[in-house]
């Protein structure tokens, strides 16, 4: 088996130590015997709908509105063609807000590739900062969150998951980050695999095609501890 995961802008999305959740793809690939392939895709570059898993990152906004722009007209074509055939895009942060309609920033709209049904506004008041809890539908991810906007879903959208503690999506609604089928944005990050192993393992399996059961066991006591941990700040009992 081989994993091809494809990132896209990893030298302007990619803050917050993000560039740790491709690391530990590939590790957790390699510790299994999976092959592993890394493909970046930058500014000006066209897309292929060839890959299992794409990965956007967050940014800074003046970098987000240059990814934003050449998303529309590169590479959105291709990514809804990979999510329609069932290949897994993840974005955190700035990349989930962009997998959205658009990011309201002031007077300006940044458009979104609408992958998910949803809608950021940069709203008057603090950011929404700090460790974080949610439970979604397979297990409990722990990280943390640091965004100015408020990202609320569309009636039909469903959330990755409801918070347990921290902020989530608006700060309000008790949801946090979206998904439909294989596509997942959240903006849980610092970095979000590494915290969360059994998140990283699900992804893969959901990229190669198979049962989340699947794949071969890892000596995870180390991982076990780094999740703990993410959700012990969050003040949530392990």
């Amino acid at each position: 088996m081989n994993l091809s995961v494809c990132a896209l802008y990893p030298d302007l999305m990619n803050i917050y130590a993000d560039r740790g959740n491709l690391l530990m793809l590939e590790r957790r690939c390699a510790w299994r015997g999976i092959g592993w392939r890394l493909h970046e895709s930058g500014l000006g570059a066209s897309l292929r709908d060839e890959h299992d898993l794409y990965y956007i990152g967050g940014g800074q906004d003046a970098d987000q509105r240059r990814c934003a722009a050449d998303l529309l007209e590169h590479k959105a074509q291709a990514l809804h063609a990979a999510a329609a055939r069932g290949a897994v895009v993840l974005g955190v942060c700035g990349g989930y807000q962009l997998l959205g309609h658009s990011y309201q920033l002031g007077a300006d709209t940044i458009p979104g590739i609408g992958l998910l049904d949803l809608h950021t506004i940069r709203a008057e008041g603090p950011r929404l900062i700090g460790n974080i809890a949610v439970q979604s539908a397979e297990g409990t991810i722990g990280g943390f969150e640091n965004h100015g906007g408020r990202t609320y879903l569309g009636s039909g959208q469903e959330p990755l998951g409801r918070v347990l503690r921290g902020h989530g999506n608006d700060g309000r609604s008790g949801f946090e980050g979206a998904r439909r089928a294989n596509v997942i944005g959240t903006y849980v990050h610092g970095p979000l695999l590494p915290k969360n192993s059994w998140l990283c393992d699900l992804l893969i399996a959901l990229a190669l095609r198979l049962a989340p059961d699947a794949l071969p066991p890892l000596e995870d006591s180390l991982e076990r501890a780094a999740h703990s941990c993410a959700l012990r700040a969050a003040g949530v009992p392990t």
